[in-house]
């Protein structure tokens, strides 16, 4: 028995540590730790940068390019060619050929080269494709921000009504327990049968079941929670919000006000992939434009059979412009750019799907909100009565007109209300987090 006493003391204790260890978490702490921790906000800022990248790369296509080489040739064999024997001998034979080798031993070269482009219509809608690119990678980081903290709510709010369960569970085992030592008493005084104290220990049985079953409920919820924030899932944690904190009151405007498609990044992300596909569009309109394009390039040469000992230097210098005019391709730019309008009339109708099913989200949002206002409103009456109800039995018991079990039918109609109501609380904070959500907020 005292070995038993003293293993219930150490594992006591040891929860109290890990209790001191974790930590401790706001809902708004949690949302800003899961900003600074998230692998999806990592990536995200990861595709700004690389759209960063893709306008300095595409606007380097515009930029003078400037290039060096330097080669050395050894011919271990001179080339040979044929040519009419009679132009070195005119009594040759007509048909003859003469083999002879030109050129030297070594060659050397060393040769800068520049080329720019004068006049493209496609660069110039691609670099503003470049910079719209990156204006889309933001949206994107955005929406990303609202679904993680919307994922962050929604795995917060589960383990802060677990913990709003287990507060509840507790009081009633107290009472309970209290309720027993006063009915052990009456029992040893002869006004009460032990089948009183039995009925008790069953419900108080119950209840620690409950409780224990509430205690694996919160484990799970915490390591989604942790998932969610990017915390580290073998850590401690613990959340400190308070339910009716949370549930502030919803202003008029939310519930009655337009929408303001612009306050959804997932509107805005759209509305980059219509401006891309525009931007798309007149990428293939210019591919009917001539382009211009300028070069020029100044070269050194030296050959000689011995290119250390009295070589041949010839300097070669050359600058040019070339205009690129489409005739006709096969009809291959027609489609293309048929196919790029087609496109685009597909996303505008995408377009508008999307705001009937933003304003259907927000409608439906809306009841829900008001209807789980509602079912709350009605159970904290419900349990302003169950506590009404068990109070009188408890009264009606100890002047010894009520009975054991009229305690325990009122003992439990009271927990049940007491869990109704939670759930219900539970409801309002899902039907204001997904009434944020739907306003994009």
């Amino acid at each position: 028995m005292k070995n038993n006493f003293l293993l219930i003391l150490f594992c006591l204790s040891l929860q109290f540590v890990v209790a001191q260890n974790a930590k401790t978490f706001t809902l708004e702490e949690a949302v800003a730790y899961a900003m600074k921790n998230s692998n999806a906000i990592k990536n995200s800022q990861i595709n700004i940068a690389d759209a960063e990248q893709q306008i300095i790369e595409r606007r380097a296509v515009g930029i003078p390019q400037v290039n060096a080489t330097v080669g050395y040739n050894y011919f271990i064999d001179l080339p040979t060619s044929l040519i009419p024997a009679q132009f070195f001998d005119p009594t040759a034979m007509e048909g003859d050929f003469a083999e002879v080798q030109f050129g030297t031993t070594n060659s050397f070269e060393a040769k800068i080269q520049a080329s720019a482009l004068i006049f493209d219509g496609s660069y110039f809608v691609g670099l503003k494709a470049a910079r719209e690119a990156k204006s889309y990678a933001s949206e994107q980081m955005a929406q990303t921000k609202q679904e993680l903290a919307q994922n962050v709510k929604d795995a917060y709010y589960p383990a802060l009504i677990i913990q709003s369960n287990q507060s509840t569970l507790e009081k009633n085992i107290v009472n309970l327990n209290k309720l027993r030592v006063e009915t052990k008493a009456l029992v040893e005084a002869g006004f009460a049968e032990q089948l009183d104290i039995d009925r008790l220990d069953l419900s108080i049985a119950n209840l620690e079941t409950e409780q224990e079953n509430l205690s694996r409920q919160l484990e799970l919820s915490f390591n989604f929670l942790k998932f969610q924030m990017g915390y580290p899932i073998e850590e401690a944690l613990a959340i400190s919000d308070n339910v009716q904190d949370l549930l502030k009151e919803v202003e008029a405007d939310d519930l009655l006000g337009a929408v303001n498609f612009q306050s959804r990044a997932d509107f805005r992300v759209f509305e980059k992939v219509i401006a891309l596909n525009e931007l798309n569009v007149d990428l293939q309109k210019q591919a009917y434009l001539p382009s211009v394009g300028g070069f020029a390039s100044y070269s050194y040469s030296a050959q000689g059979n011995n290119l250390f000992k009295d070589p041949f230097w010839f300097p070669t210098a050359i600058a040019g412009l070339q205009l690129n005019v489409p005739i006709f391709s096969g009809l291959q730019r027609n489609a293309k750019l048929r196919r790029a309008e087609l496109q685009l009339e597909t996303y505008n109708n995408q377009k508008n799907d999307l705001q009937r099913a933003i304003l259907l989200e927000v409608n439906n949002a809306r009841g829900n909100y008001r209807n789980a206002a509602k079912r709350v409103e009605l159970q904290q009456r419900n349990i302003e009565l169950a506590q009404k109800i068990y109070d009188t039995a408890q009264i009606k018991y100890k002047e010894g007109v009520g009975s054991s079990l009229e305690i325990t039918q009122a003992e439990t109609s009271l927990f049940n209300t007491q869990q109704n109501y939670n759930q219900a609380l539970f409801d309002l904070l899902t039907a204001k987090s997904a009434l944020d959500k739907s306003l994009g907020k």
